[in-house]
């Protein structure tokens, strides 16, 4: 079977796209596309800046994040992470959340990853990488509406709990994924 001609069958063409709202955070998108049997559809999508998250590691233990999450109206432990700045590369990103959220600088960033949060209703990425070697200034850099506390949790700690109210996102799983698979590797 020629793979080529098989997910030909299944591409839609985008016709038109136009924007219903737009945030200092995101933009809602509505792409008028063809269907490959011609069949038009309308479909929402966010667009935003790609994202980067750090898995911080310190001996046994991760270097996480707690903060409070607006969607779930509740605090979240999380791996450090965030936004990438305009005209700033995923690497450059994740180094400077790192020391935003921490205090923390890595002596050796892996990127592990790259991925789209939900690929029906999102056009960015998220890029994923292990900090290591990480040294403390004690200082953390925040953005003026940010107020995070930052801990060292065990590994098996973290893991056990991906998935519970005190570590909701879903990314986090997504991450730790990648994240177990280089250590296998």
């Amino acid at each position: 079977m020629d793979t080529d001609s098989t997910e030909k069958k299944l591409e839609w063409k985008e016709l038109s796209k136009k924007t219903l709202l737009e945030t200092p955070v995101f933009k809602v998108t509505e792409r008028e596309s063809e269907g490959p049997d011609g069949q038009h559809g309308k479909y929402i999508v966010n667009e935003t800046r790609d994202w980067v998250i750090v898995i911080p590691v310190e001996g046994t233990k991760f270097l996480m994040v707690k903060q409070w999450r607006h969607g779930e109206g509740a605090l979240s432990i999380e791996f450090p992470g965030g936004v990438i700045d305009n005209g700033e590369s995923p690497e450059l990103g994740a180094a400077r959340e790192l020391k935003e959220e921490t205090g923390a600088k890595a002596g050796k960033l892996t990127k592990l990853g790259c991925m789209n949060p939900n690929p029906a209703l999102f056009a960015n990425h998220v890029h994923i990488f292990l900090a290591e070697d990480l040294s403390f200034s004690g200082e953390q850099n925040l953005d003026s509406d940010e107020f995070v506390d930052y801990m060292e949790v065990e590994q098996g700690e973290v893991m056990s709990k991906i998935g519970s109210t005190e570590y909701p996102h879903a990314l986090m799983a997504a991450a730790m994924g990648l994240y177990l698979s280089h250590r296998r590797s």
